[in-house]
């Protein structure tokens, strides 16, 4: 959420002052992202220790990058949504740090990659760590630290997060559907919104559908959708649920069929060799028109449905084991010995899912280049655990997710509208009683880490 260069020399009798939306001190600056629902708060009571703080605008549960300023040392550390990941290199007695890798560009080394993460890259084993593909270069993940001193930069993890190992068994005369709801209106009328001019992600399916109807529910003064079509009778389907939840919610629509801004397409990024993130969205020339759409309809904030299918997953956390990988028979040898390391140095369990983390960090640098501020409902922590406890008939197939569009589809009808919302008829069920929590991080690498 935040750029910045910062020298030691300059934090030994530091006098920062604002120029240009950047606060400098000699030769070092701060720069946090153009984007109206972030704030940035610098305490310098106790100069030359100096404090400075970029967050979302809300007082509960706000994403942050918080970084300590004192002679001699830097330290940082990120909260647990992990929206924006930083990313932190050092050179030359100088931390550079950026939520936008191309910013680091003379920093990157085409010839000094780390080994593992590019093996990781060429089998698709990506894994949730502070390691990039550039060597030296390193990602703060959420709730992570590191610490710059004249002896080089540090990365320290958290310890693992804790989650409900089981589900709640349940208790008759409550309506899941109606505690959902209610948790996830909650959770998005909280979005730092001062126009109150937002959009949503549409793609037609059960997440972005259970997203779209609590941002109706939450009565946003101006409220927009968009989305991706995709091509022949798939894309048909799409259109229609999308048409009939647009007409539900209210919604101003814009749709962009997807074919057009394929990978390389004519002044997409790729055609005109403007720096991007090699680890980004692969369909960014698409998801650019989306987000430029969204800049010409002046929207603050974006809602997405991401996060849903990790919520919805039958699995147990006490046994939680990935799937044996295909085999790449075309690996030259350094990266096959590579593959030997693909599960080191990563991150402690998180406090989201790690693969709506890995998400974030390919999608949502682009919303804030736009000058837009991505929000995933699906991912809160209060929606995480709240799914955690589910038992999982209510999970499988998504089912509470189809019906709670489900039930729209049915009140819609009864209003007089047309059109058929993804879901299927909704049923009652219960209440969660008490569960056990606790901590797992089988297959991953424990807090503490230092790397250098």
């Amino acid at each position: 959420m935040l750029s910045m260069r910062l020298r030691l020399a300059d934090l030994q009798e530091p006098k920062w002052k604002p120029e240009d939306g950047r606060w400098i001190s000699g030769e070092s600056w701060i720069e946090p992202a153009n984007v109206s629902t972030l704030v940035m708060e610098i305490n310098d009571d106790q100069s030359p220790r100096v404090r400075v703080r970029v967050k979302e605008c809300k007082q509960e549960e706000a994403d942050f990058v918080e970084l300590t300023m004192e002679p001699g040392q830097v330290g940082l550390a990120a909260g647990a949504f992990g929206t924006a990941p930083l990313y932190l290199t050092e050179d030359a007695g100088a931390l550079h740090a950026s939520w936008d890798l191309t910013l680091l560009r003379p920093h990157l080394r085409a010839d000094r990659l780390v080994p593992r993460v590019v093996a990781r890259t060429l089998t698709r084993q990506h894994r949730y760590t502070c390691e990039t593909l550039f060597e030296g270069v390193y990602r703060l993940t959420e709730r992570a630290s590191a610490m710059f001193t004249t002896s080089g930069l540090s990365v320290h993890y958290p310890e693992p997060a804790e989650h409900v190992l089981q589900p709640r068994t349940l208790r008759p005369g409550v309506d899941p559907l109606a505690a959902l709801g209610g948790l996830l209106t909650d959770v998005i009328r909280q979005a730092p919104s001062a126009t109150g001019c937002v959009g949503v992600e549409l793609s037609g399916g059960a997440d972005s559908g259970n997203v779209a109807l609590a941002v109706k529910a939450a009565r946003f003064p101006e409220m927009h959708s968009f989305g991706l079509l995709v091509g022949g009778s798939t894309g048909r389907q799409q259109s229609e649920r999308r048409r009939a939840l647009v007409e539900h919610c209210g919604f101003q629509d814009t749709a962009t069929p997807a074919m057009q801004h394929p990978p390389f397409c004519p002044g997409g990024v790729r055609d005109l060799r403007k720096p991007h993130d090699p680890a980004g969205a692969f369909y960014q020339e698409a998801f650019d028109v989306v987000r430029e759409q969204a800049v010409a309809r002046r929207c603050e904030i974006m809602f997405t449905g991401s996060g849903g299918d990790e919520i919805n997953a039958h699995h147990s956390r006490t046994r939680a084991e990935l799937p044996m990988p295909e085999p790449v028979p075309w690996l030259g040898v350094k990266a096959a010995r590579a593959l030997t390391e693909v599960n080191e140095h990563l991150a402690p369990i998180p406090v989201l899912p790690v693969p709506t983390l890995m998400a974030f960090g390919m999608h949502n640098p682009g919303f804030l280049r736009a000058g837009i501020w991505p929000v995933s409902p699906l991912a809160h922590p209060r929606i995480v655990r709240f799914m955690e406890q589910l038992p999982h008939e209510h999970k499988r197939g998504k089912a509470l997710f189809t019906d709670q569009t489900g039930r729209a589809a049915r009140v819609g009808s009864c209003a007089g509208r047309t059109g058929e919302l993804p879901g299927r008829p909704g049923e009652g069920s219960a209440v969660l009683r008490s569960a056990r929590t606790g901590r797992h991080a089988e297959g991953v690498h424990r807090g503490g880490s230092r790397l250098r």
